[in-house]
């Protein structure tokens, strides 16, 4: 990743198909700044563009995944802050929304590894992902209430799409801090793991024995139309269905691996 990436404290990596992403401010237990925003949004940016990208994974240095918005460092700028609070009109979102919901715009699975501190603003990251793996001592709070805020990074949207309406109400409602085991207990997390980069690493070579096309399609799917219609659903489905039978190398590639005639060799996806 470019040096200023670096110099935001943010690290990317991209080897095998797998970006490795990790917020490095460890000495702040990963707590963000603008600049950190704003290179996590110009970096999920880039990473969709490459269309051999088969995953990322999320992660922190140190001993905290993120304890949220670093506001002593932040609140130095109040005109950096006005202008990360202004919305990108062609996206929909402003600098604070776009570090997390960027990853929802890849067209591969994301993974967040989730140890330590999982405060604010790194909820709100976590729940960009599409999948998240947290130790079992973990830290998770929606720790805006505490500060007389809501989260306003995206993850009122997420948070709803993940939890129940009246479980999100209560974590943003009482900032309450909660260990990883509960996080899981109420949904909030895909599974548990004294290791969480293992474990997303276990799933990521698990779905990377599968059509990048395919996969890409399900991502899509799934999240433009989970509060959909039926009726839009099922088009939606018949469309991306058409794409993947008629247009795309990989799905060939899948069906004779499925036939045992070949070992499936997966080449880019067809559509970024």
């Amino acid at each position: 990743m470019s040096s200023d990436a670096s110099a935001a404290h943010l690290s990317c990596t991209v080897e095998a198909g797998i970006a490795r992403v990790e917020l490095n401010r460890p000495d702040k237990l990963n707590g963000l700044t603008l600049d950190m925003l704003e290179a996590l949004a110009t970096t999920a940016r880039r990473l969709r563009d490459d269309r051999a990208l088969r995953a990322v994974i999320l992660s922190g240095a140190g001993d905290s995944f993120c304890a949220g918005l670093d506001f002593a460092t932040v609140l130095k700028n109040p005109r950096a802050i006005a202008t990360a609070f202004v919305p990108r009109p062609w996206l929909g979102t402003n600098t604070f929304q776009e570090a997390c919901w960027a990853w929802r715009r890849l067209p591969v699975p994301v993974v967040a590894a989730v140890h330590g501190h999982c405060f604010g603003g790194g909820v709100q990251i976590a729940l960009g992902a599409d999948f998240r793996f947290t130790t079992p001592d973990a830290k998770w709070s929606v720790l805006e209430a505490k500060w007389g805020l809501i989260p306003d990074m995206s993850g009122i949207q997420s948070l709803t799409e993940v939890v129940g309406l009246d479980v999100a109400k209560r974590l943003t409602m009482t900032g309450a801090v909660i260990s990883g085991e509960e996080a899981a207990a109420i949904g909030l997390v895909t599974g548990l793991a004294d290791d969480p980069r293992a474990a997303a690493d276990e799933l990521v070579a698990q779905i990377m024995t599968r059509s990048p096309d395919a996969v890409a399609a399900a991502k899509r799917l799934f999240d433009g139309t989970w509060s959909a219609s039926p009726r839009r659903t099922f088009g939606r489905e018949r469309a991306e269905q058409l794409r993947l039978l008629l247009r795309t190398p990989n799905t060939r590639h899948a069906q004779r691996a499925a036939f045992g005639t070949e070992t499936a060799h997966f080449g880019p996806r067809h559509k970024r």
